[in-house]
């Protein structure tokens, strides 16, 4: 954006260091913010046995900062003919920037719950804050929050959740999942293979967004330029 506007915005900079600071800082998002794996897969009784690692590199929550930030796990299964059998996460095709499952994104007045354990494609495990209002209600407004009905965002090393201050406090289901610890997150997930024939493809992904859906769609009743 400083290099789209520059003349407007009088950047003295010049576009290749720009260009070279903006290819690091999508290198540091790509390698140095967090890593993903899986740690055990099984298949018995039907059903597709994963368990999913995410690890926090950074040295404070992920996201953190302005809590319109997201970031959540998108699982894949695929059959041996790349048939999906099962998808949590994924984003609507329209365009919008919504999670398909995501009960915020759906409706104003609810939010997705911590997982420890996933086992329908509409359960999504995301990390986020959301903020509560003086009316103990969901809201994105910075000057009418009050305090958090989740915090779940991943923990830094060293960081003990069972004696943070409350302004840093874990809030929601997370608090009491022993598997969501200082450094990073382990979540299950259990999948019905529904006669299905392998060889099964798990595919793991931790995406993100800056804005998410619900804050962007609550700016649309205001009518001005920005």
């Amino acid at each position: 954006m400083l290099n789209r506007y520059r003349e407007e915005l009088g950047v003295a900079a010049l576009p290749q260091e720009l260009n070279r600071v903006s290819d690091e800082t999508i290198g540091f998002l790509q390698s140095k913010t967090a890593r993903i794996g899986i740690d055990r897969i099984s298949a018995s009784g039907g059903r597709l046995l994963a368990e999913v690692s995410i690890e926090n590199l950074s040295g404070h929550k992920f996201p953190t900062a302005y809590p319109s930030r997201r970031a959540w796990l998108h699982v894949t299964v695929r059959d041996h003919d790349c048939k999906i059998l099962f998808e949590s996460g994924a984003l609507k095709p329209d365009g919008s920037g919504a999670i398909q499952g995501n009960d915020n994104d759906a409706d104003p007045a609810r939010f997705e719950p911590h997982y420890s354990e996933i086992d329908r494609p509409e359960q999504v495990e995301i990390y986020e804050p959301i903020l509560k209002g003086r009316d103990g209600r969901v809201t994105t407004g910075l000057l009418t929050a009050v305090g958090y009905l989740k915090d779940n965002r991943l923990l830094p090393r060293g960081f003990e959740k069972k004696t943070a201050d409350r302004d840093i406090a874990v809030y929601g289901a997370a608090a009491q999942d022993e598997d969501f610890r200082d450094g990073g997150d382990h979540v299950r997930y259990s999948v019905a293979l529904a006669g299905a024939q392998g060889p099964f493809a798990v595919e793991v992904e931790l995406w993100y967004q800056p804005i998410g859906y619900r804050w962007a769609n609550n700016l649309k009743s205001y009518d001005t330029a920005e």
